[in-house]
């Protein structure tokens, strides 16, 4: 198995890595932020509210992490300049970008399909499908010229009665990380290993706001911490496995 459950990361394992996280201050998306800084990347927090990101910049900063950096961004409503900016700026401050971890998403409203409104579906479709394709699209050429890059599509399985846009949506955002693999899986290193690895993990049931504004009745002691679900990240982060790309990895 090319990504171990009990691996353990050497302590400076990202040292001089770049690498940009959306739904930062989210469950999953802060638990990330913590790892990532702890073994030594430097982290871009991306995230619709300001102050949310303020607060775990600091919280990193006191961790003694390297200095963050902060996206104030809202993937429902950014368009194609705004992305095409934020690649400008990255490669101005940083130089580099050497992972994209896609974190952020939005449940909507649990509604029949025939019933969904379809303001909330073009919000839905818009922060969890459309957002990272087009936040894909502009970072990947400062991706292809980072050494060993990585893209990681963070996704659910949720095809049944009343998921409306939000199982629509993943299941897009699936279709989508799958051709991206494929259309680069090919585009290879001259060590034959691939510039860009593009892997899907679906982190399955955990303890985050999401999930309890989905499963109000859970109570929290009944599904993991977002932190037990890092270690698979980070691998991909750091290419532990230089060849594995096209993964669909289910915790």
């Amino acid at each position: 198995m090319p990504v171990l459950d009990n691996y353990k990361p050497d302590a400076h394992l990202l040292k001089d890595r770049v690498v940009l996280i959306t739904g930062a201050y989210g469950g999953l998306g802060r638990a990330l932020s913590h790892a990532c800084a702890q073994l030594g990347a430097t982290v871009i927090l991306l995230g619709r509210s300001l102050p949310h990101l303020e607060k775990l910049y600091d919280e990193l900063e006191q961790a003694g992490s390297a200095q963050p950096g902060i996206v104030p961004l809202d993937l429902e409503g950014a368009s194609a300049k705004d992305y095409d900016d934020l690649l400008l700026t990255i490669e101005k401050e940083f130089g580099q970008l050497n992972a994209l971890i896609h974190c952020a998403g939005i449940l909507g409203s649990p509604s029949p399909l025939q019933a969904y409104d379809m303001a909330e579906w073009n919000k839905v479709m818009a922060t969890n499908l459309q957002g990272p394709i087009l936040l894909t699209q502009a970072l990947m050429p400062l991706l292809d010229k980072s050494k060993a890059a990585s893209i990681v599509f963070t996704l659910d399985d949720h095809n049944t009665a009343y998921w409306g846009a939000y199982g629509v949506s993943k299941a897009a955002l699936r279709a989508a990380a799958q051709i991206l693999a494929d259309e680069t899986e090919n585009l290879v290193d001259e060590q034959e290993q691939p510039r860009v690895a593009v892997n899907l993990v679906n982190p399955g049931p955990m303890r985050t706001k999401l999930r309890a504004k989905a499963f109000p009745g859970e109570l929290p002691t009944e599904v993991p911490e977002p932190e037990s679900k890092v270690n698979t990240y980070i691998q991909l982060i750091a290419r532990t496995d230089p060849k594995l790309t096209a993964a669909d990895i289910k915790l």
